[in-house]
């Protein structure tokens, strides 16, 4: 269990409150708009009105206290780059800032922030990624060039075992589960085990090389 700060209560504040809630960590959120601190007070561990552009205000909450940080404001880059540089000068451990453009996150890591997240970019491109293939049902971005893809299982795989394909070194992807049309999931498949209909499949992998599979 962690315990998290937000600042700013948009969308974007609202729904990673209540994803942390659901994860089971302890919740502090912080707003200047009443209304809006008012819509979670019954859901966080803690809420509080307040300007935290404000060094009273921000050093109340004893942020040093806190494993993570969230600066998630997205329409006043003025507030969100003042906010984050006092986290950092009041004792914050870990500061993550929510920017929109490069030129804004280049600032905010200068200013302080550890780690800088872009939702709008980075649900963009996720669901880019999602529809661009009939065959895609999901994915997550582990890295620059690799990620983990649950996909279709190609019709010519079907009545095949995953040694037989020889999946890793003919694709160069590794098989990391594979989920039956009933939703149960094979975790850890064996190199015998073959694939059925209707079937998909957990992969890690380049998406060079998965999207050639998706072919």
């Amino acid at each position: 269990m962690k315990n998290i700060l937000i600042i700013g209560l948009g969308r974007f504040g609202k729904h990673l409150a209540e994803k942390f809630i659901e994860l089971g960590d302890e919740v502090m959120v912080v707003d200047r708009d009443e209304d809006a601190v008012q819509s979670v007070m019954d859901m966080v561990t803690y809420a509080q009105i307040g300007d935290c552009k404000k060094e009273t205000v921000l050093k109340s909450l004893g942020v040093n206290n806190f494993d993570l940080c969230f600066v998630c404001i997205g329409s006043d880059f003025q507030s969100s780059l003042e906010i984050t540089a006092l986290l950092k000068d009041f004792g914050a451990k870990y500061v993550i800032s929510k920017a929109g453009r490069d030129i804004h996150a280049k600032f905010l890591l200068r200013n302080g922030a550890d780690e800088i997240v872009y939702p709008e970019k980075d649900m963009a491109a996720r669901i880019a990624v999602k529809f661009s293939s009939n065959h895609l049902v999901d994915y997550f971005e582990i890295s620059a060039d690799a990620a983990i893809y649950e996909i279709l299982v190609p019709e010519g795989w079907v009545g095949k075992s995953i040694g037989n394909l020889n999946v890793r070194s003919k694709y160069k992807i590794n098989i990391l589960a594979v989920r039956k049309k009933d939703g149960e999931l094979d975790s850890n498949p064996v190199p015998d085990r073959v694939f059925g209909n209707n079937e998909q499949m957990i992969v890690l992998g380049m998406w060079n090389d998965v999207k050639k599979i998706l072919k």
